[in-house]
């Protein structure tokens, strides 16, 4: 019942945020993206597309799963939104799973896919969170899987997250908070499944992110929230944001396998995905070697820079939060 009276207040939140986006966006902060519709999710059951990922091992095939009240399970969509197959993963569960990932399993070459079970409305409501690791099937027919499961904590207490990426150079796990303050969490280099994994912050995310992914080359990672994508040098230096379709409820992004794009996804049936080019800027290489994570005077030195915030961002989210203050106010006295 608490978990959906949070999943209420995040959804009055957005609608707030966005009744209130064209009146306090008077000067526009970002052109317009050419973006292109790359296809639509036609399967009546994608109602809640909350994680997006190419496939590793199965050309013009795409991952995606629904949210929270889901069965644990992943579709495998065509490049026309056409669902080839449903994994239903055995020894799962799915709570509140808000994301995934893709990488490459560096000894056999094998795709892996990465499920995040990382939703927590109340930001502590659940004693750990989960990730689940599955090798990508082979044939994509419709089959039952297995899953190595992650537990995991914040070495600073409970967080609502909704984004996961992993590093294609190391395969470190990363997980981001989706906070009006939001951060990017590093996983240890070695998962145990034995104990709980500790996620200690490593810098600073854009606010209320939804989703986040590394570059195919590592070289870069983006952060997505409702209204645009930020992208990072991976040491939590900013790039340059990029302007985003506007979208039912904007939930997933994701690279395309060349890195010259971005794939951007909602939640809803018969969701739409787009494809957005990475501006040039940010396809150049740094010229010097990127750090895996930044210090912890490194992050308050570019806290500004790591969020992306802007006086856009904060217009937006002060008459989202006062629009929320009062869907609160409305509940605790129906509550009494």
């Amino acid at each position: 019942m608490m978990d959906r009276v949070g999943d209420l207040l995040t959804k009055a939140v957005l609608a707030t945020a966005l009744a209130c986006a064209p009146v306090l966006l008077a000067a526009p902060a970002l052109a317009a993206a050419p973006e292109e519709r790359l296809f639509t999710m036609d399967d009546p059951r994608i109602t809640e597309s909350s994680g997006l990922a190419v496939s590793p091992g199965h050309k013009g095939i795409y991952y995606t799963h629904n949210d929270s009240s889901a069965a644990p399970e992943f579709f495998a969509v065509d490049s026309r939104g056409r669902t080839k197959a449903v994994f239903r993963i055995q020894n799962a569960q799915a709570r509140d799973w808000e994301a995934m990932a893709a990488s490459t399993d560096p000894q056999t070459g094998r795709g892996v896919l990465w499920f995040a079970d990382i939703g927590d409305n109340l930001d502590g409501a659940w004693p750990d969170i989960s990730v689940y690791k599955v090798t990508e099937p082979t044939t994509l027919r419709d089959g039952v899987v297995r899953a190595v499961r992650y537990r995991f904590k914040y070495s600073v207490g409970g967080r609502n997250a909704e984004g996961i990426m992993v590093d294609p150079r190391t395969g470190r796990l990363f997980v981001v908070s989706k906070e009006f303050a939001g951060a990017v969490y590093a996983a240890p280099r070695k998962l145990r499944t034995g104990r709980v994994n500790i996620l200690r912050k490593v810098a600073e995310a854009p606010i209320m992110a939804t989703d986040a992914a590394y570059a195919p080359d590592g070289q870069s990672y983006v952060v997505r929230t409702y209204f645009s994508a930020t992208i990072f040098r991976p040491g939590g230096e900013m790039i340059t944001k990029v302007a985003m379709p506007q979208l039912k409820q904007a939930e997933s992004i994701t690279f395309t396998p060349d890195g010259t794009s971005l794939l951007v996804g909602s939640e809803g049936v018969n969701s739409p995905v787009y494809r957005v080019p990475v501006p040039a800027r940010a396809l150049s290489k740094p010229t010097a070697s990127p750090k895996p994570a930044a210090s912890a005077s490194r992050v308050s030195d570019t806290a500004e820079a790591g969020r992306g915030l802007t006086a856009q961002d904060v217009l937006i989210w002060l008459g989202a939060a006062a629009g929320a203050t009062g869907v609160i106010a409305f509940i605790a006295r129906r509550s009494r």
